[in-house]
């Protein structure tokens, strides 16, 4: 796929509140085949994966990087977000969210999975209650209140779009930023010679015995996306870090208003 792959408009188009948006063929598909694992196959692991059970080495690793990414989104918003409103996009169990709560936003978390999102509850401590609003949805599902653009100050979105195709990937991120005022917080997977090889050796599985592949996208090719797509007048790339632990390799990105 070239460099300068220009933003799709597939899956950004206008939603109603508790809708998803109407996306294109190769984003609905990979949708279906995220859901299906994460609320299947792999619900009983992420749940282990984002507590504070024993796991094994390799999970490990990636449970530390995980940590270590959600610290360092977290550290991008600021320390009080009283009065905010923040979108975790793709949430899972919901340990970003909880945490934005503690610093006073109120938080809508949209994730796919039924099972996640169960889960995400079961954690919810009373004191934050009011502050937190768990959706089974789409990344692009609209919350109850959300009438137009900029509905919420900052969007998160980590490791939600690390399995879509680099124009469906800046599709969503369109749609995302769309709906910020000030920050939106994302993260995908750098390509890197190891992730290319595993995403190359991934192929060969039958679709059956495989997790739904991470799909490695170049910094330059993202950024140029990004500075060539219309949907993102206005914004600019911002920080940038990577983060690699073990099995676990991301790099977050802020875009933020001009």
């Amino acid at each position: 796929m070239p460099d300068n792959t220009p933003v799709t408009s597939q899956a950004t188009a206008p939603v109603a509140a508790g809708q998803t948006s109407t996306a294109g063929s190769s984003y609905q598909q990979r949708r279906n085949q995220i859901e299906a694992y994460f609320d299947r196959t792999a619900a009983d692991a992420w749940k282990r994966l984002t507590s504070d059970a024993p796991v094994s080495g390799i999970r490990a690793t990636v449970r530390e990087g995980r940590d270590r990414m959600r610290a360092t989104l977290l550290g991008w918003l600021p320390a009080d977000l009283s009065g905010c409103r923040l979108l975790d996009a793709g949430c899972g169990t919901g340990m970003l969210a909880l945490e934005a709560a503690r610093r006073g936003a109120q938080v809508y978390a949209v994730d796919l999975s039924p099972t996640l999102i169960a889960n995400a509850r079961e954690r919810l401590p009373a004191e934050l209650a009011g502050q937190v609003e768990f959706a089974v949805g789409d990344m692009m599902t609209r919350s109850p209140d959300e009438t137009g653009p900029g509905a919420f100050d900052f969007v998160v979105s980590m490791d939600s779009i690390i399995h879509y195709e680099l124009d469906d990937a800046l599709g969503v991120l369109a749609g995302l930023a769309e709906r910020a005022r000030e920050q939106v917080l994302f993260t995908f997977a750098p390509r890197t010679p190891a992730l290319a090889a595993m995403h190359a050796v991934g192929k060969l599985f039958p679709r059956g015995d495989r997790s739904p592949a991470i799909v490695p996208v170049a910094e330059r090719a993202m950024r140029q996306g990004i500075g060539s797509g219309a949907a993102f007048a206005g914004w600019q790339v911002g920080r940038t870090q990577r983060i690699a632990r073990g099995f676990y390799t991301s790099q977050a990105m802020e875009l933020k208003r001009l």
